[in-house]
């Protein structure tokens, strides 16, 4: 399945597929080819391909999908999940990318009546992580382009790397369904393989003085550390970070393409801060004699990937903050190889000054410039490569970390516009008001996106990418996410976090093997109404207690009594705070 594209074939996925239901199997099959397909038991979930037979008799259901994301099996039978809705939200490289809008499971699992008492709980939780994973926000492919490759690195590639299948194209990194395609590799079903990027994909149309271009934001979230913001903190033993993720930016102009990348990523030591109730739960270094090596691995890998590194850490040097801070530059100071810049943005940027920024570029400049941008000419030439990244990071990598990457991103796109004659020497985007709106909304979406994906919420500080500025709805906006940032990370992220273990497969269900499915009393309960009902029930009746005190001692003695007990509740409730949040069952921090 191959077509001429530019004068270069390529592989194709089909895009148009039919779901078929009889009472013992699925059948999927393209439509544009209806030979094309595969069917599915209903009892076990066994592949096989179509060989041209199609008497199956008639469906009791026929349904159009969009694409096949790959299978799991729990220990009752087979899931298969399906695209189930779609968006084009632009285009990669001339190439159609879309975004997944619902997701569906399909259950071959008639086998669930021979499980024991203690299979069917631990295949109950699995379920229930399974409509979690439907509901995984960012996830973007395109049929006839792998999109998890960035330029620079797809023009090296050697000539005819293109007409592979797509999920051989893959950069296995940031595919975030990989773990659920091994059934599909098995079976040879390249047509049907659809690897999805979880991250961020963002595209502009600029006017620049009648002289068009077009920018596109692609951000690509590494499954290597996959997690959500409490859960995954810092890096694993082999130098995988979590939040880590690849942001490039692309211009095309007159048939000029130009790259620009960046990284960020969790500081790369071994380090976590569990939830227990407090709005900033402490954080713990974990002093590991392998630490060094973390540090070493990480950061080899990149300098293996993408050239120099500046590391810019744009955490608070007080407090905890400082103390991870301090550890992170005492380790990465012992490699020669990378250049280390600290920056405390709260210090520094805090308030309304965020020109202050400035501050951090003049320290970077020079560097900066040296690692420049990739190019690409009409002719299909190679005048200018990237030779170097900037990894930016602050505790979560997402607010101070977006907000510096927008600034850099400003910087560079100025750059390369000047070079290509789009704009003059003296110009900069800022000049051109509705470009730049432009520009600073794709960022402040792809900011939203990415935060989404890790905390749950839009992102902080989108005024300061915005309008350059702290505003007062920009205050507003960030209390109310910060709020629900506390409320998702103490009492749904756990469930969350099993759900990507279990999708990555960091997690792998074996029958016949050990339950690792925790189920106790407080786990099974649901947490927030339990806290909350002990805690607002004590005050509610101590309130009452104490307007009504006045009148008699009995009832002054009442309130003293409801507040010692209400007391005595909260005093529970926070020592047991890391009980009553909702934690992962699967899978330990590291």
């Amino acid at each position: 399945m191959e077509i001429e594209a530019n004068s270069i074939q390529h592989f194709k996925l089909w895009s148009q597929l039919e779901l078929q239901e009889f009472s013992d199997k699925f059948v999927i099959r393209s439509t544009e080819s209806p030979i094309e397909g595969f069917s599915v038991s209903r009892s076990d979930g066994t592949i096989e391909k179509l060989n041209g037979d199609m008497s199956f008799g008639d469906p009791s259901k026929v349904s159009t999908i969009y694409g096949v994301a790959g299978t799991i099996r729990l220990l009752a039978g087979s899931h298969i999940l399906l695209i189930t809705s779609r968006k084009e939200v632009g285009n990669y490289l001339g190439f159609p990318v879309f975004r997944v809008m619902s997701m569906k499971f399909l259950s071959c699992n008639e086998a669930s009546t021979r499980l024991t008492s203690e299979e069917k709980k631990d295949e109950a939780y699995f379920m229930n992580l399974l409509r979690v994973v439907e509901s995984t926000p960012g996830l973007y492919y395109s049929y006839e382009t792998d999109i998890t490759l960035n330029l620079q690195r797809r023009c090296n590639l050697a000539k005819g790397w293109m007409s592979k299948p797509v999920w051989k194209q893959a950069d296995p990194r940031f595919v975030w369904n990989k773990n659920l395609l091994e059934e599909l590799i098995e079976n040879k079903l390249d047509g049907f393989i659809i690897p999805l990027l979880q991250g961020s994909f963002q595209t502009g149309h600029l006017k620049l003085k009648e002289s068009p271009a077009t920018i596109a934001l692609i951000s690509r979230r590494c499954t290597r550390r996959l997690g959500t913001r409490m859960w995954r903190r810092g890096a694993n033993l082999e130098g995988d970070t979590a939040n880590f993720i690849e942001t490039e930016q692309l211009l095309e102009f007159e048939g000029f393409r130009s790259s620009f990348l960046q990284v960020r990523g969790s500081i790369p030591l071994l380090w976590e801060q569990i939830v227990d109730l407090s709005y900033k739960p402490r954080l713990n270094i974990i002093y590991h004699e392998e630490t060094p090596k973390v540090v070493e691995r990480h950061f080899h890998d990149l300098l293996q990937r993408y050239g120099d590194v500046i590391a810019v850490d744009l955490t608070n040097k007080l407090g905890d903050e400082g103390l991870l801070s301090s550890a992170y530059a005492t380790e990465i100071q012992k490699l020669s190889s990378v250049r280390y810049v600290s920056f405390d943005f709260h210090h520094c940027c805090g308030g309304s000054n965020f020109e202050n920024i400035q501050l951090l570029y003049d320290q970077i400049s020079e560097d900066f410039e040296k690692h420049g941008y990739f190019l690409i000419d009409t002719e299909e030439q190679i005048p200018a490569e990237q030779r170097g990244v900037i990894r930016s990071n602050c505790i979560d990598c997402l607010d101070r970390t977006n907000v510096t990457q927008s600034y850099l991103a400003q910087k560079s796109l100025n750059s390369q516009l000047q070079r290509l004659g789009a704009l003059s020497s003296n110009e900069c985007i800022s000049m051109f008001s509705e470009d730049f709106e432009i520009f600073r909304t794709m960022w402040v979406n792809q900011g939203d996106e990415i935060s989404l994906e890790y905390s749950g919420t839009h992102a902080l500080k989108r005024d300061l990418v915005r309008y350059g500025k702290q505003t007062m709805t920009g205050l507003i906006q960030d209390g109310m996410s910060a709020l629900s940032r506390y409320f998702l990370n103490n009492f749904q992220d756990g469930v969350r976090q099993d759900a990507m273990d279990l999708i990555s497969g960091r997690y792998s269900v074996n029958r016949g093997s050990p339950s690792r499915v925790q189920h106790n009393g407080l786990e099974s309960l649901s947490y927030l109404p339990v806290a909350s009902a002990l805690l607002i029930g004590g005050l509610t009746v101590t309130t009452i207690t104490i307007n009504q005190a006045g009148r008699n001692t009995n009832t002054y003695l009442s309130s003293v009594l409801c507040a010692g007990v209400t007391a005595g509740v909260m005093a529970i409730v926070k020592a047991n705070g890391r009980q009553i949040c909702s934690r992962p069952r699967l899978c330990g921090l590291l």
